[in-house]
């Protein structure tokens, strides 16, 4: 009876764990560069002694959605989305280098270029230092030029590039932090990809599936309710059994 109820504690369990991997995606369904991540569940063996003595449920993230998000165009200088497949780097809180989609900029008012989270965006030596401008035009190998105050019209000065990288190959995975990190801990940081384009004044969206996701969402709250279900049997039958023996 015990392994009965077992496999059903497990699954509800792991129900709730895949409602709030969903939530999660839904709530970033309008987050800038986000990617969804996947869910799935299988069934483990417990091993007593030699052979498996029961079954459990497991949910888990076999990975992450990278395909790209829609594109919306903005007009403004700091947004800037990717083309194709690449990655901006940034600087963690930890001052280890992570990767992101999210190319909707800021200038900090120490003059640092964060992302909208306040990371610091790194460029060709560290984090870029953006004086104050009049105008700033970021080209498509993430070069970034600026006409000072007061400077002539027709001059721009070039201040630095951002650093894209590619990441491509299953190099990359998703962090707690919501940012991409090396597989390969003791892998230093990928190198700048000369390969890797951009488009100004365009932001890339979540790729969430808003629809998918919340379906998913209400067969996961009925795979819980059933599991629920299956306890109280569970219960029932063990109530019943113990009748029987007392008789």
């Amino acid at each position: 009876m015990d392994k009965f109820l077992y496999i059903s504690m497990t699954g509800a369990k792991e129900a709730m764990t895949s409602m709030t991997v969903r939530a999660n995606n839904l709530a970033n369904s309008s987050t800038t560069g986000f990617k969804s991540d996947y869910n799935q569940y299988r069934t483990m063996a417990v091993f007593g002694g030699e052979l498996p003595s029961r079954a459990y449920a497991m949910s888990e993230r076999p990975g992450t959605d990278t395909t790209e998000g829609s594109y919306i165009t903005t007009g403004r200088d700091l947004d800037v989305a990717i083309n194709g497949k690449g990655w901006f780097a940034v600087q963690t809180a930890e001052g280890k280098e992570a990767y992101t989609r999210g190319g909707d900029l800021k200038r900090s008012r120490d003059g640092i270029v964060t992302t909208s989270t306040g990371l610091p965006v790194m460029g060709n030596g560290g984090p870029i230092f953006l004086p104050e401008y009049e105008k700033l035009v970021i080209g498509t190998d993430g070069t970034i030029s600026i006409r000072g105050l007061g400077e002539d019209p027709l001059a721009l000065t070039q201040i630095d590039r951002l650093k894209l990288v590619n990441g491509s190959d299953g190099l990359l995975e998703k962090g707690l932090d919501g940012l991409f990190h090396l597989k390969d801990k003791n892998a230093g940081e990928l190198d700048a990809d000369i390969g890797v384009t951009l488009v100004s004044g365009v932001l890339e969206g979540s790729n969430v599936n808003a629809v998918g996701e919340l379906t998913e969402m209400i067969s996961a709250s009925r795979l819980f309710e059933m599991n629920i279900k299956m306890m109280e049997n569970a219960k029932s039958n063990d109530e019943a059994a113990a009748r029987i023996l007392q008789g």
